[in-house]
């Protein structure tokens, strides 16, 4: 079987970016435009995510809850700057029943079933969880409610993109209510560092936190934090959001609590999320012209082995060898697969494996055997090396956590050198095209200078870096006072 190679990153990187993801396995569009099939490599490593940070929320005491996917109207009503946000991409039900056209194949409205009040499909959780809280919260015993929601959200996309950007996404949400106002700021960035955390330790994709800037924020919060990536493209992917919402949820909904001295005071409040996005930063930031690059704390499959041989006598002896091998590794908690499938060869294995970017491959055959050791393959570095048997155990633990240091070292290089300071317009719009990254410079502060930028460059304001430093400067663009600087960057 002759398998057509993938188109080069540096030839065509959105062309690169849907073939490595359909061609890997991970997910292709549906008959539905916008919405996509997450194929079984694809939710096995969103299942890992979503084991990994539900670990996270529940140490920091938040617990598991499902509220409904269909949200009536009025509801969304309430929260005046977060329908106007979300008006343009919510799917709406108008109608209950379907009524079978007799002798056609076709389905058609029954005109009786045209529902009172119509309702949402889940874009975002607030308004339906702000009503039911209304009855839950009565005191300051009742505080604080964490919890966090696994499900999935429909916001009517036009422009798609596998993982990136579809109509239908698989996240969490979380949704929590506090007694005060620092309780909830404390919240919220408590957050953002497990977003961090997890996307530094487990995807190897370094980040650089931020607060965005006003007209960015998420409709109905006072302030949105967020995590930003950098893809091999120079692109930024805003990987994860935690926004405090201070009381405006809880005055919508009129949600009160009775405070330690007895009087009536508003509910504070955050919400948080990240979603199946992960997945394309994931295959952005590590993957090369040979396929996908997995970090080993997030791959399905951390190991695979292949035997090589010529008949059945001998697929049978190094079966054996191989089993041995594979109960070791899985009494360390390593993820092992063993391929000895007749009816593909090794050499076709060996590029299918290489394009799901398993982290380690071992190859046995009676050379080996006689031996007794594995060649090893790296996917990461593409080295080879010849290990004895008996020294796997402890090797190849310490070899994933030396991969999955690489992978990060990699990926945090790249972004460091794509990290630019610029006080000049021009050389603002040099580097915003070649190479591209994080350009670091002064903004006046103004929607107009934004806008402004962006027609001329495609660049917008990704943060404000959350530790900023006041710095009297003159805008970028405008030239005129700044007392900041902030990061620009085009996005997806």
């Amino acid at each position: 079987m002759i398998r057509k190679q993938l188109t080069k990153r540096n030839k065509n990187y959105s062309k690169w970016y849907n073939e490595i993801v359909v061609r890997s396995g991970l997910a292709e569009f549906s008959g539905v435009r916008g919405f996509m099939i997450i194929k079984p490599y694809g939710i096995s490593i969103w299942e890992i995510i979503k084991k990994k940070l539900d670990k996270m929320f529940k140490e920091t005491g938040h617990k598991n809850v499902y509220f409904p996917l269909l949200i009536p109207k009025s509801f969304f009503s309430k929260e005046k700057q977060h329908i106007k946000s979300f008006s343009k991409e919510c799917a709406v039900v108008t109608h209950c029943k379907l009524k079978k056209k007799i002798n056609q194949e076709e389905l058609i409205i029954d005109s009786q079933s045209k529902l009172k009040e119509e309702l949402i499909i889940r874009p975002t959780s607030e308004s339906i969880i702000w009503k039911t809280y209304r009855r839950w919260i009565q005191s300051y015993r009742d505080l604080p409610i964490l919890f966090n929601q696994w499900g999935n959200a429909v916001r009517w996309e036009m422009r798609t993109r596998l993982f990136l950007r579809t109509s239908e996404f698989l996240w969490q949400e979380g949704h929590t209510a506090h007694s005060t106002k620092k309780e909830a700021i404390e919240e919220t960035e408590k957050i953002l560092n497990i977003y961090t955390n997890f996307s530094k330790n487990f995807m190897a994709i370094p980040v650089l936190q931020g607060i965005k800037p006003y007209m960015d924020k998420f409709s109905g919060s006072e302030t949105t934090y967020c995590i930003e990536a950098l893809m091999q493209d120079g692109k930024a992917l805003q990987i994860g959001t935690s926004h405090f919402l201070g009381q405006n949820f809880s005055k919508a909904f009129d949600v009160r609590f009775t405070n330690f001295n007895g009087k009536k005071e508003y509910v504070w409040s955050t919400s948080w999320g990240i979603s199946t996005r992960l997945i394309g930063g994931l295959v952005m930031s590590h993957s090369d012209d040979h396929g996908l690059i997995i970090p080993p704390k997030i791959a399905p499959i951390q190991i695979v082995i292949i035997p090589i041989y010529k008949n059945k006598k001998e697929l049978s002896k190094i079966s054996d060898i191989i089993e041995k091998i594979q109960n070791v590794l899985e009494k360390k908690g390593i993820s092992v697969q063993y391929d000895n499938r007749e009816i593909f060869t090794p050499g076709w294995k060996f590029h299918e494996y290489e394009m799901k970017g398993i982290p380690i491959r071992i190859s046995i055959g009676l050379y080996e055997v006689k031996h007794e050791k594995v060649e090893i393959f790296r996917r990461d570095t593409y080295e080879k090396m010849y290990v004895s048997w008996n020294c796997l155990k402890d090797f190849i633990p310490e070899l994933l956590d030396k991969i999955q240091k690489n992978i990060y070292k990699k990926a945090l290089q790249r972004t460091e050198e794509c990290t630019f300071i610029s006080d000049h317009y021009d050389d603002f719009k040099k580097k915003i095209n070649t190479p591209g990254g994080f350009i670091i410079s002064h903004w006046d502060g103004t929607i107009n200078t934004v806008k402004k930028i962006q027609e001329e460059t495609e660049a917008t304001i990704r943060c404000i870096p959350i530790h900023n430093k006041i710095e009297i400067g003159k805008c970028i663009y405008s030239g005129n006072p700044s007392n900041q600087r902030v990061i620009f960057a085009k996005s997806y």
